[in-house]
């Protein structure tokens, strides 16, 4: 995947996150960075970062935009040639393939918003494998889940339970 087209995706997600269905525009971009991130990148320079016609941003702007858009810097590069995401197995690369991965599964969902925005919180976490691993270790103790969704988000844990069906396919 190239640089622009990660940004572009990026957009996506993030209108979605904050609730806009659709992507947000390089303006409102520009924007949100300028008041959340109290610095400033223009709306051309991102123009050209998403068109390919600058293949390359200068570190403070992967920084900048990394922060703003919570993953890794090294996620804002073009993809090598014949890149394969199976084939490698250093942590950061594992902990932004599993953002990738949350972030295309939340679109997957969308048509169940608050599975997609979940999967959107994980991958925007600093840390998405240790709340993997947090949520495995609830999952494995006897009845936790239960306990914690009713005391955490008490009208999920009222829904009927016909998701149960599910498991067993």
């Amino acid at each position: 995947m190239k640089l622009g087209e990660k940004i572009r995706y990026l957009r996506e997600v993030e209108g979605s996150l904050r609730g806009l269905g659709r992507p947000m525009n390089q303006l409102e971009l520009v924007g949100a960075i300028r008041k959340e991130q109290k610095k400033a990148i223009s709306q051309s320079y991102i123009s050209h970062l998403e068109s390919g016609s600058r293949p390359h941003m200068t570190q403070s702007t992967r920084s900048l935009l990394a922060n703003f858009f919570k993953v890794h810097p090294g996620f804002l590069v073009d993809d090598p040639e014949g890149y394969h995401t199976e084939l490698t197995s250093d942590l950061r690369t594992v902990e932004g393939k599993l953002d990738v991965w949350l972030l295309q599964g939340s679109e997957r969902f969308a048509s169940d918003p608050e599975v997609s925005e979940v999967l959107i919180k994980a991958a925007r976490e600093k840390d998405t494998r240790r709340c993997f691993l947090l949520l495995g270790a609830i999952l494995n103790t006897p009845g936790l889940a239960e306990r914690l969704l009713e005391a955490l988000h008490p009208e999920a844990a009222k829904e009927p339970k016909a998701r149960e069906g599910r498991r067993s396919l």
